[in-house]
């Protein structure tokens, strides 16, 4: 089987309960100021990916199309927020302190700022 076709099977899937799970836990919230559906998914993500790297490393059970289904695919579309959190992990884990502190302020700063980017272009090209 492809593995684009692999990943993007994981990727249906991881979408399908992004959406179900952060519509659900907004709905059960009852806010409409906070985003409490997309901080569960993304806390969910960065708990699943934990465990699941967890299990790749000590047990070697996921074959190379199970890690990029799971990994990549199904996480992937679930919430990227769980790559950058496993990814600062093993940076801290690793004792690279300030590579860690380099990748969440990146992340923040230049992810925000890229939002903003994106904001004023739009205001540019449809007003």
């Amino acid at each position: 089987m492809s593995k684009i076709l692999i990943v993007g099977l994981g990727g249906f899937l991881g979408a399908i309960l992004r959406y179900l799970l952060g519509g659900w836990v907004q709905n059960v919230s009852g806010s409409n100021t906070f985003p409490y559906g997309t901080l569960a998914v993304n806390i969910i993500g960065c708990l699943a990916i934990g465990l699941l790297t967890q299990l790749m490393e000590t047990k070697q059970v996921f074959t190379p199309e199970t890690r990029i289904f799971l990994f990549i695919g199904v996480l992937g579309a679930f919430t990227t927020f769980s790559t950058f959190g496993n990814e600062t992990y093993h940076l801290l884990r690793d004792g690279q302190t300030l590579l860690s502190l380099a990748n969440i302020g990146a992340h923040l700063f230049i992810g925000l700022s890229a939002v903003w980017l994106g904001h004023r272009f739009g205001i540019l090209i449809w007003r």
